[in-house]
């Protein structure tokens, strides 16, 4: 019997593409509230980092783009900006909290998040993991998770007189997480074909989460913007792609194989491989570096 693909445990997620309305407002909104600067910009097109070599978040600007209501189609949920310790958050939620914008929040258990959106109405999260070993799974081996509040005065407490300069390195995409038109289609495609594994099977709340390497998610998914939501159309804002990042060559040479032999459609562009999600959400797929 022919083993499952499985996705290696080194693997990880990298630049995440987002369509936008206008370059100006969203540059300044992701350099001064999220804290990112801009590492390269061309016509209609900036990327954003936070150590100024490696680009996290690919700005795109749209001639007469669309915005379309939240959770009315499928697609883009949030992405997750991850933060390399408590401290950096609180400094992060501090800067979030003098801009004004309206801010969700999460204590998830393996983890501790806000949520804002960009001036189109793309989900962000800005969150620190606890530590690894803190994690717990039920009997069905599914992280255990939860959305208690914050403690935010500890975080603000920590962070107290420490100055702002923006997100720091070491900051990452930790995980993007969409809206499907059915979970069992996209956990087809996101297990059977990308080789996730299940971490989250939380069917009443209607949401799967898959990940490599015993992560507590770098994929999330759930239907509630409806089953069968429609696409995003090609024209509206919200993701245009995410990127799955592999060790090395080898890794990323097994991944293309598995996606032919399951019938994906796969194009190279500019030394990136594309393949394309049940939601019509680009996957760039690289190697590390």
């Amino acid at each position: 019997m022919t083993t499952p693909y499985q996705i290696p445990s080194t693997t990880h997620l990298g630049e995440v593409s987002l369509k936008i309305s206008n370059l100006e407002r969203s540059i300044q909104f992701y350099t001064e509230v999220v804290g990112l600067q801009v590492l390269e910009r061309h016509e209609g097109v900036a990327t954003m980092t936070a150590d100024g070599k490696q680009s996290l978040v690919r700005l795109e600007e749209l001639t007469d783009a669309v915005t379309l209501p939240v959770r009315s189609h499928a697609g883009l949920y949030h992405f997750a900006i991850l933060l390399p310790d408590r401290k950096s958050l609180g400094l992060a939620l501090r800067n979030l909290a003098a801009s004004g914008i309206e801010i969700g929040q999460g204590d998830h258990l393996v983890s501790e998040a806000f949520y804002i959106s960009d001036p189109d109405q793309n989900g962000i999260e800005i969150y620190a993991d606890r530590p690894r070993d803190t994690w717990r799974r039920d009997a069905d081996n599914n992280y255990i998770m939860s959305s208690d509040p914050v403690d935010v005065q500890s975080l603000f407490d920590l962070s107290e007189n420490e100055p702002w300069n923006g997100l720091p390195a070491g900051t990452v995409i930790g995980h993007v997480h969409f809206h499907v038109r059915s979970l069992e289609e996209s956990r087809r495609f996101y297990t059977g074909v990308l080789g996730f594994d299940v971490v989250g099977n939380f069917a009443g709340m209607s949401a799967l989460f898959v990940s490599a390497g015993g992560y507590h998610h770098h994929i999330g998914l759930n239907i509630w913007a409806g089953t069968g939501a429609p696409v995003n159309p090609d024209r509206a804002t919200g993701i245009d792609y995410f990127t799955i990042v592999y060790a090395g060559q080898e890794p990323l040479q097994q991944a293309l194989e598995q996606l032919r032999q399951q019938g994906a459609a796969l194009e190279e562009h500019d030394g990136s491989w594309f393949t394309t999600d049940p939601q019509n959400i680009r996957v760039r797929l690289i190697t590390a570096g």
